[in-house]
């Protein structure tokens, strides 16, 4: 077989990529999947020593505190870097399953602060690193649920619709200029943390989330849809790359055993 082109050529740096959210779940996996891309690799969360053990064990990775709800983090970290090939936009993440009629204003405020206004904050911080160079990518972690809604689902559903609106209007007001913007959105992927965290630790809950669910999507399977978006060629920007389980036809239509 012919060799790759040097463009492809892991062996070789593709540059700096940015992953927030990166201390579990799919900012883990995405981290360990763009350090084997060629990327020197930035993992950024709050929880420090998740991220220690994640740099000690992939090299390419290296492990910075940050936490996406505060200026003065998102600040630190742009003061930090020169040029950013990707930033991915991971951190995230449900709170609740409660109606809109008994949900609890905190549950949505601190769903919008790390989902829309924590992506708003690293990317409006790093959009000038982003653009020296060739110039660099966006990436957010949406979800299925920014594009439909369902029952028990309107704190979660309303900020990813929001974080789908940013990225479109942002890929909008970067026309022209070296940025590429693209948005993942995974239907039901089951990490170790996504549905315990969003049923408050109710871990038998969490589990029936999956209950009959054959072959649910992990961690990697998104991971490995984000290194194809940021490793095409220049000129190729991918908008949106919605993915499914097998045996997830809608958010709300899933075949169980």
């Amino acid at each position: 077989m012919p060799d790759r082109p040097a463009e492809q050529n892991q062996s070789m740096s593709r540059g700096l990529a940015v992953v927030t959210g990166a201390s579990s779940g799919i900012g883990a996996a995405t981290a360990r999947r763009l350090a084997t891309e060629g990327f020197e690799v930035l993992a950024a969360a709050r929880r420090r020593e998740r991220l220690d053990e994640l740099a000690a064990e992939v090299p390419g990775i290296r492990a910075v505190t940050l936490d996406v709800t505060s200026a003065e983090s998102v600040a630190a970290l742009a003061a930090s870097l020169d040029d950013v090939a990707v930033l991915v936009n991971n951190a995230g993440g449900a709170i609740g399953m409660e109606p809109i009629e008994r949900a609890d204003t905190a549950d949505w405020q601190a769903m919008y602060d790390t989902n829309v206004l924590g992506t708003m904050r690293v990317t409006q911080a790093l959009l000038p690193a982003l653009e020296r160079g060739a110039g660099g990518h966006v990436v957010v972690t949406g979800s299925i649920a920014g594009h439909v809604v369902y029952e028990g689902g309107g704190g979660y559903t309303a900020a990813k619709h929001a974080a789908t609106a940013l990225v479109e209007t942002l890929r909008l007001e970067l026309n022209g200029r070296p940025v590429r913007v693209t948005e993942i959105a995974p239907g039901m992927v089951r990490t170790e943390e996504f549905s315990l965290v969003r049923l408050r630790g109710d871990a038998e809950a969490a589990d029936r989330v999956y209950a009959g669910v054959e072959n649910p999507l992990v961690a990697e399977d998104i991971a490995d849809c984000i290194a194809f978006a940021v490793t095409r060629p220049a000129h190729v920007n991918i908008d949106l790359l919605v993915v499914k389980p097998l045996a997830q036809a809608a958010a709300y239509k899933v075949a169980r055993s």
